[in-house]
């Protein structure tokens, strides 16, 4: 089995979609789905192109009212390549008899092969493999190669490249009644030099992006000339090449690509740097060796190696994440405004939207590319004024970050959403999650961590992590009668449970996880202002508003928070979780499997998971997920609670007989979460992880857009929970636990201006630091200190 290679056979429609989200190419700035070249948008076939967070707002009338929804756009087509013979139809494989069909993408050298044989209904007989890339090195250019090989004919044909600007946003299927039309052409033509050139805009947001595109034909590896012949159609540009062939000699052909889009800098207007810079270009043998560099740079720090004697693609697919996370953002976004999408740039579920999915995706990034989650921080940062509009809207103070976010920072979560099952629209009430405004200052802490960059704590995070403990201090209000602080009609991570049953009113008190973060947000605020400097801390009151009452109310609050608890001392969801009806588990799991969007079943018979004790993903777990256990101690017993270690196991399994795992989210959660107590259950949970993009469990999601949050955890299970890397205290912590199924484990990981790497067995644990300058950091492995400096190595038993 090759590791790096994601391999599919046999030419299989109805799985289409899935290969096209899994074999996106992208570079941070842009990405295109895996999708046929060869034809435009059909029932199998999506060329989705996406730019990171380009979106466009476009107003739709459903179910009796209007409602506007921000959307991430799909580009031109600039996949556009096909070919016919002069007497035939243009090429698709659904109207010839395929012979073979092999579909691979080399996630080391970023690269999507297709080979495929067909016969057409004359009985002439085509091999045609075609390489795709979509450059790291430079992220405006992208290419594709074909290599048509006649087997049995001879004859001319006539191949057309093609930009098609006449896409839709059609990608998923609930989406279908909104509006869906999102640019315009402004642009089209053709120069003397043979080059096509397409420029879209988007109808709201004004954005601007310009494709060139050229083809040259080659045999025996010298470029011959051709007959071409300019095709312009409304809202389509091409060119027609006519080709003679001849049986058994190969022809290739040639199409590169340049993209510019009016978000980029150093410009002069996209057009004009795209037709230059195209001229400049080189051959598609160029692009894609200095793509190919560009990820062999890549991977050499950010591959994550298993070892087991299975013979399972788990590595594969764990390299297919980590290849998704750098495609999504990678160093080509730094600089530009731009999140981290939950569903990547691969697909137009969720809009493209910015959620709290960071969370998940955050660790890895601080370890390998720690200038990258820098700049992407400053996305949160830049719109912080409209999260304090939100805030003071609602009658907050500071900042109050919504739960989707996308151009601008407001609320983009949508007011109602469609029920494929029931064909019902239902009101969506999950911007009632401001446990996001806990995530973002959570993200905040962990990359200070991991690099000590005061700086940007100075001038950015302080700044969002003060405003978030005003904004948790002004929601908190004070039980008189408890002398608790309590937080009222707010929805928690579970998502299934929006309201209390009977009521109208939508929101839930006490969640238990959205209380404890919150704690811990205000903790952290207090602890900063011993960190930062006198007159830093005093420019960052007047640029926040806060003062040395509210440093009071904050440690108030952080020592007075209520957290629900059962009788057995296991954490309640939220107030009143315990009384809600228990639901026939059994019923449910045999006829939709361990994997049900409950919510969805539930309302189609005319029900609600708010009625019964169940979950669709980990919410009070999510607490052991962050944490460790001393941490989670210390706060609950700062808040006055008796809670111990061995608790934690009680309201792990409280929670695992009830959890639908509706999310992607949650079977990872729940196997990061049993690594210290059940490591078989762990492994095993991961595995179940791994799988859910790569087999879309979900049954069809991922051809959706593939999902950037879970992937990203199943790659931190490996470098932080089975190694028990932690960061607190100054010191970097491991206590590794790995499962018996793998023997050991390997990674690279930047910390605070270090490159180290680390190696762990069942028997020991190896940390190397490679040359560097950086200032010596402190370790911890049992129960010991060491200070390890540059070009440092040394083996601990363990």
């Amino acid at each position: 089995m090759n590791n790096w290679i994601l391999h599919y056979e046999g030419w299989k429609p109805e799985e289409q979609g899935l290969r096209e989200s899994l074999c996106t190419l992208g570079n941070g700035i842009f990405a295109t789905r895996g999708a046929a070249e060869e034809v435009p948008e059909n029932k199998y076939n999506y060329p989705g192109t996406y730019m990171a967070c380009g979106y466009n707002r476009a107003k739709s009338h459903i179910a009796g009212r209007e409602i506007e929804n921000e959307d991430l756009v799909n580009w031109p087509n600039w996949l556009y390549l096909t070919f016919k013979h002069e007497d035939g139809e243009w090429f698709d494989l659904e109207n010839v008899e395929v012979i073979e069909y092999i579909q691979e993408l080399n996630l080391k050298e970023g690269v999507l092969l297709r080979k495929m044989k067909f016969k057409d209904s004359k009985e002439r007989v085509t091999s045609l493999i075609s390489e795709r890339v979509v450059s790291m090195n430079n992220p405006h250019v992208a290419g594709i190669r074909w290599t048509l090989l006649p087997e049995n004919w001879s004859g001319d044909i006539i191949v057309r490249s093609a930009i098609d600007g006449r896409v839709k946003n059609n990608g998923v299927e609930r989406y279908s009644e909104l509006e869906s039309r999102h640019t315009k052409v402004c642009e089209k033509g053709a120069t003397e030099d043979h080059i096509i050139y397409l420029a879209a805009c988007t109808l709201q947001s004004e954005i601007n992006v310009a494709m060139t595109s050229a083809l040259n034909v080659y045999k025996s590896e010298h470029m011959v000339e051709v007959d071409r012949k300019p095709v312009e159609e409304e809202d389509f540009i091409a060119e027609d090449i006519k080709i003679e062939c001849e049986q058994l000699y190969p022809t290739t052909i040639e199409k590169t690509l340049t993209m510019y889009s009016s978000r980029d800098f150093a410009i002069s207007d996209p057009m004009t740097e795209a037709l230059s810079h195209l001229e400049c270009l080189g051959s598609f043998n160029e692009v894609i060796r200095r793509s190919k560099e560009a990820w062999s740079s890549i991977w050499e720090k950010s591959d994550i190696l298993i070892e087991d004697d299975s013979k399972s693609n788990h590595q594969m697919v764990l390299r297919m994440h980590i290849f998704h996370i750098n495609q999504t953002v990678s160093r080509n976004s730094i600089g530009y405004d731009i999140g981290v999408p939950s569903r990547g740039w691969h697909g137009e579920a969720y809009r493209g939207h910015i959620f709290w999915d960071e969370l998940y995706i955050y660790p890895y990034i601080n370890l390998h590319n720690p200038q990258l989650a820098r700049s992407l921080l400053l996305y949160r940062y830049r719109r912080l004024p409209e999260a304090k509009k939100e805030a003071k809207a609602a009658g907050y103070r500071g900042s109050m970050f919504p739960w989707q976010s996308g151009s601008n920072g407001r609320e983009e979560s949508q007011v109602i959403h469609l029920n494929p099952e029931s064909g019902r629209w239902i009101p969506d009430n999950t911007h009632l999650q401001i446990h996001i405004n806990a995530a973002i200052p959570f993200n905040v802490w962990l990359y200070f961590q991991s690099t000590r960059d005061l700086e940007f704590l100075s001038e950015y995070g302080a700044e969002i992590i003060f405003n978030t403990a005003l904004f948790w201090a002004s929601v908190a209000r004070r039980n008189a009668s408890s002398d608790r602080y309590e937080i009222h009609g707010i929805v928690g991570p579970d998502e299934y449970h929006t309201k209390y049953p009977g009521s109208e009113k939508p929101g839930l008190n006490n969640n238990a996880y959205t209380n404890f973060m919150a704690t811990w947000v205000l903790t952290k605020a207090v602890e900063l202002t011993g960190i930062l400097s006198e007159n830093i801390l005093k420019e960052l009151q007047m640029r926040v508003g806060f003062d040395k009452k509210d440093i009071e109310s904050w440690k108030e609050i952080s020592k007075k928070m209520y957290i629900p608890f059962n009788e057995k001392g296991v954490i309640m969801q939220f107030d009143g979780f315990e009384e809600l009806d228990d639901l026939d588990w059994d019923k449910y799991r045999s006829e939709y499997g361990e994997t049900i969007r409950l919510d969805r079943i539930l309302e189609k018979e005319n029900d609600s998971p708010n009625n019964y004790k169940a979950c669709k993903q980990a919410d009070v777990l999510m607490i052991f997920y962050l944490f460790s256990s001393d941490e989670i101690i210390n706060i609950l017993n700062h808040l006055g609670y008796e809670f111990k270690a061995e608790h934690i196991p009680e309201n792990i399994d409280y929670y695992q007989e009830i959890t639908s795992h509706g999310s992607t989210l949650s079977r990872v959660v729940h196997s990061w979460v049993y690594t210290r107590s059940e490591r078989h259950k762990s492994w095993s949970k991961y595995i179940e992880a791994l799988k859910l993009d790569f087999e879309d469990e979900q049954g069809g999601t991922t051809s959706e857009g593939i999902h950037l949050g879970a992937m990203a955890t199943t790659v931190d299970m490996v470098m932080r929970s089975y190694s028990g890397m932690e960061m607190r205290e100054e010191v970097l912590w491991f206590n590794p636990r790995l499962p018996d199924e793998i023997n050991a484990i390997s990674f690279n990981i930047r910390y605070r201006s270090h490159w180290i790497n680390v190696r762990i067995s069942h028997e020991k644990i190896s940390i190397n630091f490679r040359k560097g300058w950086a200032a010596p950091v402190e370790i911890f492995i049992n129960g010991k200190k060491t200070t390890f400096k540059q070009d440092y190595h040394k083996e601990f038993s363990i």
